[in-house]
Parts: structure tokens; sequence; C-alpha cells
């Protein structure tokens, strides 16, 4: 699963080659003259699980609506360097030939919407009171709503249960959910971890430079009231290098000089018993309960910045849109309409082991998935926050990751403050 997240997450060379193509966009659907008949192409394969459920998902659409609407679907695998499917939507934009509906990943809204792309369809979404406000956000782009996340996501804390007894850390130091730990806290924890096993306590993956620096790390700016850009998205000097900012950067830095975790983790270190704690998503919960059953592990929460005490986790997974260019919006809504209903959404999240996007999918969930599973949907519920919505966002996504490896690169960058101010600047030339 965490593999399958990662190619999730590519979005840099897609957007842009994406964006380049968007004076392509216009013209008619290529799905023919019938307006009951559309087309949709998924980034999965038809024998994934999620490509099995989506396949029971269009059999019930296709039987169950009123309307006579018959779907088919593309299934068009992404590959491993994030092409495929992508290749596919830019040849479609050459050619005119995008299908009725799309999947595309979260960080991509804002560009397909700009470049029209997708076009909005929040009057074809029902119950929208039931999606979780991270689903909104990701698919909002100047206050229309442009595609409907399916899934969603989220990272927590592991811990080897029998190192941290061992270590002498006992169940009443843990946080929760109610009383999540500050940086302070989370620290004296990681200390006592690193003098007992003399070694990183914990892999914080910090030597992958994708799309995980920000996903998994912009939740320590938030937490600290910092912010990426302000909520326009057309400043990112005055936020990126705001005082909240530097202070959750240089509680990363610290992290790292302290030698609680390493900019060079060892491969599988918390799955062999290398590191006493793991900073990874729900991807990590199949991979212990099916290869490292030997292992009795727990999650915790997201720590907090100590001057707000806020709780704050990642969330974003890919969305069904409506093309732009499609004539036959009617059809195309109730699909997207259908497929993010309930009965779909927990279908898809329960084949895909991934967090559910509606509250009421969340709710039918928690009796049927483990403890594990059961803590970071509520995490999510309780705390989750989408990434910027920018028309640039790969730029911007680059340019966080390399500032967390500036920022680790301590004795190189030990001014936190002129590290920031300086990635401001360059986050700004991507803002308009």
């Amino acid at each position: 699963m965490m593999k399958k997240w990662k190619l999730g997450m590519l979005v840099a060379a897609a957007a842009l080659s994406v964006v380049a193509l968007a004076g392509c966009t216009a013209g008619k659907s290529s799905s023919g003259a019938d307006d009951k008949n559309v087309t949709m192409w998924v980034q999965f394969s038809k024998e994934d699980p999620e490509g099995k459920a989506m396949a029971q998902n269009i059999a019930a659409f296709n039987k169950e609506n009123k309307k006579g609407y018959k779907a088919t679907v593309q299934y068009i695998p992404r590959s491993g360097s994030g092409g495929g499917y992508e290749d596919k939507i830019n040849a479609a934009l050459n050619s005119n030939s995008l299908p009725d509906v799309l999947t595309l990943d979260g960080p991509n809204t804002a560009a397909y919407a700009k470049s029209k792309i997708i076009q909005p369809l929040g009057k074809y979404i029902t119950k929208k009171s039931d999606i979780l406000p991270s689903i909104i956000d990701q698919g909002t782009y100047k206050g229309k709503l442009y595609a409907v996340g399916y899934s969603e996501s989220g990272v927590g804390f592991y811990y080897n249960k029998k190192m941290f007894k061992d270590a002498g850390i006992t169940e009443a130091e843990l946080p929760t959910l109610d009383k999540p730990w500050t940086w302070d806290q989370f620290n004296a924890i990681l200390k006592k971890l690193k003098e007992k096993y003399q070694g990183p306590a914990i892999d914080m993956q910090l030597s992958d430079h994708s799309e995980m620096a920000i996903y998994s790390l912009a939740p320590f700016v938030w937490s600290a009231g910092g912010n990426i850009t302000n909520k326009a998205g057309t400043k990112a000097v005055g936020y990126f290098d705001s005082a909240a900012t530097q202070s959750a950067f240089k509680e990363i830095q610290d992290v790292v000089k302290n030698g609680y975790t390493t900019i060079s983790p060892k491969q599988k270190g918390f799955q062999t018993g290398k590191y006493a704690m793991l900073m990874s998503g729900s991807w990590t919960i199949q991979e212990l309960d099916k290869q490292y059953k030997d292992i009795s592990y727990g999650i915790l929460p997201y720590p907090v910045s100590p001057k707000t005490k806020k709780l704050v986790s990642p969330t974003g997974s890919w969305q069904y849109a409506m093309s732009a260019s499609t004539t036959k919006t009617a059809a195309s809504g109730a699909l997207i309409d259908f497929l993010s209903a309930k009965a779909q959404m927990y279908r898809t999240s329960m084949a895909n082991t991934v967090l559910p996007a509606r509250k009421s999918v969340s709710d039918e969930m928690m009796s049927k998935v483990t403890e594990p599973m059961r803590f970071l949907i509520k995490q999510n519920q309780e705390s989750g926050h989408a990434r910027p919505v920018l028309v640039k966002y790969p730029q911007v996504s680059r340019t966080f990751a390399e500032t967390v490896t500036k920022a680790t690169y301590y004795k190189e960058n030990p001014d936190i403050s002129a590290l920031m101010k300086k990635q401001a600047q360059e986050i700004q030339q991507y803002l308009k």
C-alpha cells in the first residue's frame, strides 16, 4: 500500500505536462452522440482490489440508476515513474479525446481547473455535509468544487510496544488523540529510546525527498500556526518564513541534530526492530499485519506545538472529476455522485484498506477494522488538513522538500531564519 500511495503522489512532472497542454482541452466529448453513455478513465488496474471494487460499483450504477445511464471504464495503471495514466491524459488533451469522467490526484486540482481540463461539479454531488472537510478543501478551487475524493489517507507514529516497555516508557506517558504530546514530550520519549538502544529512535522517512515531505511534515507547520502560503495562494513571503513556520522546521532540524532520527534510515528499520518508531501511513498497517506478525505495535498521534497544542494530521488522495469537454454533464454528474455515495465509498475503502472520505462510511467501518485503522480514521476526522490548492503546487511541493533537506543538514544551515527567508522567496516566484 505504501508503494501505491507513493505512485499516487508523484504529481510534479505529470501536472507540469498537463498544464503545458492546457490549450488543447476545448472541443467535443469523445464519448459519442448518445447522452446516456459515459466513459471513465481510472489510474489503477482492473485486477487490483481497487479495480475489482470499481467494477462492482460500475455494475451497480448501470443497474440501479433510473435514467438509463450506462458507464464504461478504461483501466490505465500508473507506472513506477508516474507515467502511464498521465501519458494517456496528455495524449487525449492533444487529440481532444478526454473521457467524460476521469480521476486525478488531489494536489492537481488547481492546475486542472485553471487549465479548463475539468469543470465544476458541485451541483451534482448530494449529501456534501457528510463528506469530510479535508476532501472538500482539496477538491475546491476559487470557491467551486471541481473534484470529489473517494478515499482519504493519513499518517501516524507507529511504535513497538515491547521496545517502549523495555525502555521504561509507561502507558501513562503515551499521548492520545484527546491529549496529544507536545514537541517537548515527543523529544523526551525519543531521548529515552535513543539512550536505551544507542541509536536513532524513529524513522521519519527523511530520506524520501518526494511528495512525502510536504504530505507528512506540513502538519508540524500547521500545528505551530504557520503556513506555506496565505489563504489566497498568492504570498509565501511572510508565511513560509514566519516565526511559527520557522519553529516547525527548527523542531524537525533538532530531531535530526539530537540524533533522535536520521536522514539515512536503514530500510525496514522499524519492521526489523532497529528503530522503536516509524512515521508512516495506513498502508503500513497492512504490511505489518501480513508480513511482520511478530511485532506488537500501536499508533500514536502527531506531536503538537507546545504553543498552540493544536493537533493536525495530513490528508489527501485521488478524486473523481468531470472533463471540461464533455457535453454529457447530467450523466457524468450522476456517475460521480453515485461513485462517491456511501455504499460505493464503503466498498472501495474496505477493499483497498484506505481511510474513508465520508463521515457515514467512517462510522460503518469502525466496527469492522483493526484498532490501528480505527485510530487513523478518528485522527483523520478530528485533525485532517488538506495540502494547499495551488496551480503550481508541484513546484511548491518540491521547494518544501528541498527546505526539509536543507534544514536537516544542520551544519550547513544552522540559521533556520535565514534558510526560511530564502526558501519563502523561492516559493514566491511560483505564486500569482
